[in-house]
């Protein structure tokens, strides 16, 4: 992909600027160009690669998900291509949105691209188009969605209904049942969780905060613009801080062929006007999400977007991904419907959260600890309350960063008798500078966690409790990071030098060891940085060199039920 010649003095950072999304824009949408079919109404990507939807939904999904992006370009040239895709693909081309299908997903997608280019493309179709075309979204209004973020795709779709005047009454039930719905996720802070149960990962940006946020702009609806932006500038001072100096967003979460969709909320902040970043921040995130990808062979030879991560990559697709499922990375160009004079074009680039100072943050909504480095630029989440073992290893692990990623060999995890599951994680709360939780490895066996945290160092301490006496034990750290970056974890208490160990006669025994994941080249000896006492056998003080102490411990609630430990602050 050619973009032009990098300017440092607009973007000191990232070199990006208006022009190089707009290069970037223009070249993903010419390079799907002969991937259409001879109608325009399907675009086919080359490979072999079949999602579980099949062919032809694949097919819609390429029109779909580059339509969006065409939108947000909103060159007119581009948009009449897709508006030959129009005159066939509602009338029979495209199958039908059926209850939870696939379809209804990329229904959404086509609403939002036709709402956003009204003038410029819906407008502008014979009447018979827009007929057909507004009756094969009629069915995104009562189609059942999936108990998720899917609950939003009839909402998308009914706001531009209603706005055209087709089924009206039909298009406002569909909008005021799926915003209702996500009501049952939200859990405060500017967080939700994609569904029922603790599914905290990208979807809060690019899906739960924002098509609300979307609809309600586009409505000019000023009421519920107050509610859910408020709740997007919220999420946005968390969200910040999961980008790496490197412009890497953090490694975590499902669907992460979707890419640089990462910087889709930090758009809608400054679109909306609900954003705590200022405008050089929020250029500089979502610019550094781009060039991180660019820069790392997300694009092929033939200028596609590949599936996976930097390059071709299988293990973070799901059975879900189709060949153009990785262009929901559209939506990461949602800042160029902002005009090249607002000032989120004009400012100079600021630095991003994690490149100012060093920070350790509490997450309350997901039970997060996320703790960044400004020396080397590396993020760190340590997970103390999401969960969705249907897509391990990216939502269990104890710890995710934005310089590994989760490996085969169960990194960041306790193993009690070789066992690594980590499931019905309860939240034991986030305070300064620590998260805790307690997880369940298999039936009346539980592992009470607690992380501490300064710089770059960790303090881990693993309670196992209801564990057969003589048990073996084994802690994990991170990862292998990227070049330049090294991972040390050194045992405490209960530990070997192998970083193994048995459970004891008490009822919980403690297992203890200090973590760094670190990209200074000669960092101090870890014992130089932090002082752990044990104190008995569940209690617990930290003590770090410049003086900050914390002083915890682990307790049952009744008696010596495993499931009853909790930890406390002293």
């Amino acid at each position: 992909m050619e973009l032009p010649a990098a300017d440092r003095s607009a973007s000191p950072y990232t070199g990006c600027t208006r022009a190089h999304w707009e290069a970037a824009a223009d070249a993903l949408l010419a390079a799907v160009e002969p991937c259409a079919s001879a109608d325009r109404a399907l675009y086919h990507l080359p490979g072999g690669h079949v999602s579980h939807s099949g062919h032809l939904s694949d097919g819609l999904e390429g029109y779909a998900r580059t339509l969006l992006l065409a939108a947000f370009r909103r060159d007119e040239t581009t948009l009449g291509r897709y508006a030959e895709g129009l005159e066939t693909g509602p009338g029979g081309v495209w199958p039908r949105v059926a209850d939870r299908s696939q379809p209804l997903v990329e229904a959404a997608s086509i609403a939002l691209a036709l709402r956003l280019t009204r003038p410029l493309l819906w407008d502008r179709l014979d009447q018979p188009v827009r007929e057909r075309t507004a009756a094969w979204l009629t069915d995104a209004l009562t189609a059942e969605p999936w108990p998720c973020n899917w609950e939003l795709f009839p909402v998308t779709v009914g706001g531009f209904l209603a706005e055209i005047g087709h089924e009206p009454e039909a298009a406002r039930k569909a909008v005021d049942r799926g915003l209702e719905r996500i009501e049952d996720w939200y859990r405060g802070g500017g967080w939700y969780t994609d569904g029922d149960g603790r599914k905290y990962d990208y979807y809060n940006g690019w899906a739960m905060h924002l098509y609300p946020v979307l609809h309600a702009w586009l409505a000019e609806d000023a009421e519920l613009l107050e509610v859910y932006g408020g709740r997007l500038e919220r999420h946005l001072a968390d969200y910040a801080r999961l980008f790496g100096g490197d412009g890497a967003p953090m490694h975590q979460g499902r669907s992460l062929t979707y890419r640089f969709a990462t910087a889709a909320p930090l758009w809608l902040g400054a679109l909306t006007g609900r954003t705590p970043l200022t405008p050089g921040a929020t250029r500089r995130l979502a610019s550094g999400a781009l060039t991180y990808f660019l820069d790392r062979g997300a694009v092929d030879s033939r200028g596609l977007l590949t599936l996976g991560w930097h390059g071709p990559d299988e293990t973070v697709l799901q059975s879900y991904s189709g060949p153009a499922s990785p262009y929901w990375a559209s939506k990461g160009f949602l800042g160029l419907l902002l005009p090249p004079e607002h000032e989120v074009w004009t400012a100079n680039e600021e630095p991003g959260p994690a490149e100012r100072t060093d920070a350790v943050t509490s997450v309350a909504g997901p039970n997060w600890l996320l703790q960044s480095t400004c020396s080397d630029g590396v993020v760190r989440l340590h997970n103390h309350g999401s969960e969705d073992v249907r897509y391990d290893p990216y939502y269990t692990r104890l710890g995710y960063s934005t310089v590994t990623r989760p490996s085969a060999s169960y990194d960041n995890s306790v193993l009690v008798g070789g066992d690594p599951s980590r499931a019905g994680i309860v939240p034991l709360g986030v305070g300064d500078g620590w998260a805790a939780s307690r997880h369940t490895v298999r039936e009346g066996v539980t592992v009470t966690s607690l992380v501490v945290a300064e710089g770059a160092v960790e303090v881990r301490a693993h309670l196992v409790a209801g564990a057969a006496p003589g048990t073996p034990v084994r802690v994990t750290g991170w990862p292998a990071p990227e070049a330049g970056m090294r991972a040390e974890l050194a045992p405490v208490a209960g530990l070997s030098e192998e970083l193994a160990g048995v459970t004891g006669e008490a009822p919980g025994t403690l297992f203890v060891a200090l973590v760094r994941l670190t990209g200074e080249p000669d960092p101090l000896p870890l014992p130089d940085l932090v002082t752990v006492e044990v104190e008995g056998e569940h209690g617990l003080t930290v003590r770090w060199a410049g003086g900050a102490s914390g002083r915890f411990r682990f307790t049952a609630s009744d008696g010596r039920a495993a499931s009853s430990w909790s930890v406390t602050l002293r």
